[in-house]
């Protein structure tokens, strides 16, 4: 059983606690310890009675960053239309100003962070589909296991107010040692079988599409991206842990995501990098245009170059790097990227890449970019606000954090935002796909619906929906 020392963590909760008296305001208590090798899935299972609904897990494409948090410490949610980004970082640099933090290691990821993400357009008329996600919802996890370049830590956070007393840290020693009691056992995960699949009115979204390539044709408006959903019924709840192990086994070269709020858990394997900040690095991702592997190396290699060479791709990617790019000088004291895209392969698609790098200035914050950023033309569509606005009247589907950023910051400022994709809203035994296309003059609903349907692969297999 992994054990770990009652160190600083006991006198900063006596600090905090005095402060509270003083303030009249809560106090966070953060402190980081290393600690043996714990599988971040397993520390995530450890959690699944207890923490069942306040969890999240996360990994990074190059496999340098996992984290898994339990529990709920803080949470930090905002359902205000305008400003939601300002708001949200607000209320954390208020928290960390005010914290006491415990942190020898200063790796990104460690320490106090928080986890969460935004709506794709607060506008949106809401449907039940999304009641348990706020436009803005973070969380700052009781307990947070991080892996960060092969070494793990653990961050312990404890909120102090003025009506604790010390006993208080004696609870959080048992809590935690409770739960790395848990990590080494085998977690039992139940499979369950699907039993039926509904695509939600797969006619009435090509007329859609068609209807919109002919506003296109006659009007300011670029592109918008028009998406989906299918919906998966299953004979028994749906094991999280299970889907993040297909996924992190099928969708390796992915941000694998996991998120749950209220009993809801919205997951995914994303391909697609909003921003990521490290230091004053900045770095973004220009993911637009797509086509399916092939069976055989030849035949990839043939879709391959049919895909670079395709005018309509390469207007929609062209679009995205202008816009990233745009952003990013706003920002940034420099920018660098390449001329030309390249092809990023994943296991059931592959797209047209563009990596883009900069310099922030020394005010810029990562949810700075973030505002500036989301969405993407890649997601939204070009010019953004127009294409926002006409995916707002003409789509059927409240996309919540589909298509949105979700990620993390730590209180360093460094932190990593994916653009939601390649996702599902798991709500026990139902869930919840989506995808989308991005609609141009020229676009075809047939092909831009079979573009969907490729798009669906990587969460059907990981449900286990994918016909042998």
């Amino acid at each position: 059983m992994v054990t770990v020392q009652d160190t600083e963590l006991k006198k900063g909760i006596e600090q905090a606690i005095a402060k509270a008296r003083k303030s009249s305001m809560p106090i966070l208590v953060s402190e980081v310890q290393k600690v043996d090798h714990i599988e971040p899935l397993s520390f995530f299972s450890a959690g699944q009675k207890k923490y069942l609904g306040e969890r999240f897990y996360w990994k990074d494409p190059s496999d340098q960053i996992f984290m898994s948090g339990l529990g709920i410490c803080q949470h930090i949610h905002d359902n205000q239309n305008s400003d939601r980004f300002f708001h949200v970082e607000k209320m954390w640099k208020r928290i960390i100003e005010n914290g006491i933090i415990f942190n020898a290691f200063q790796e990104a990821g460690t320490g106090p962070l928080m986890f969460g993400g935004f709506s794709f357009d607060p506008e949106k008329k809401k449907t039940p589909l999304w009641s348990k996600f706020s436009d803005a919802i973070f969380h700052i996890p009781k307990f947070l296991l991080s892996k960060v370049n092969n070494q793990h830590y653990l961050t312990t956070n404890v909120l102090c107010t003025e009506n604790d007393d010390f006993s208080l840290a004696e609870k959080v020693f048992l809590e935690r040692q409770q739960i790395l009691s848990l990590v080494s056992q085998q977690m039992g995960i139940q499979e369950a079988a699907i039993i039926k699949k509904e695509e939600v009115n797969p006619e009435k979204w090509k007329e859609t599409v068609k209807e919109l390539v002919s506003h296109l044709k006659n009007g300011e408006l670029k592109k918008a991206v028009l998406a989906r959903e299918l919906r998966l019924y299953f004979n028994d709840d749906v094991s999280v842990e299970g889907v993040l192990k297909r996924l992190l086994t099928e969708q390796r070269e992915s941000y694998t995501f996991a998120f749950e709020s209220n009993g809801d858990c919205f997951l995914g394997a994303s391909p697609e990098r909003l921003v990521k900040k490290e230091g004053k690095n900045l770095y973004s991702t220009c993911l637009a245009g797509s086509i399916a592997r092939g069976k055989t190396e030849e035949e990839d290699e043939r879709l391959g170059q049919a895909l670079l060479g395709d005018d309509k791709n390469l207007t929609e990617h062209r679009f995205v790097v202008e816009m990233i790019k745009e952003a990013m000088e706003q920002v940034c004291e420099k920018v660098q990227l390449p001329d030309h895209p390249v092809l990023l392969k994943m296991r059931d698609i592959q797209h047209l890449y563009t990596p883009v790098v900069g310099v922030s200035k020394n005010q810029s914050s990562l949810f700075q970019l973030v505002d500036l950023l989301h969405p993407t033309p890649a997601l939204g569509g070009f010019p953004k606000q127009d294409a926002v606005k006409m995916i707002r009247e003409i789509e059927e589907l409240d996309r919540g954090l589909y298509g949105a950023p979700v990620g993390w910051i730590d209180h360093n400022g460094n932190g990593e935002f994916a653009v939601a994709i390649r996702s599902a809203l798991i709500q026990g035994n139902e869930a919840s796909l989506f995808a989308g296309c991005g609609i141009i003059s020229d676009s075809d609903a047939d092909s831009e619906y079979n573009e969907t349907k490729v798009k669906f692969k990587p969460m059907l297999s990981a449900l286990g929906g994918m016909e042998k």
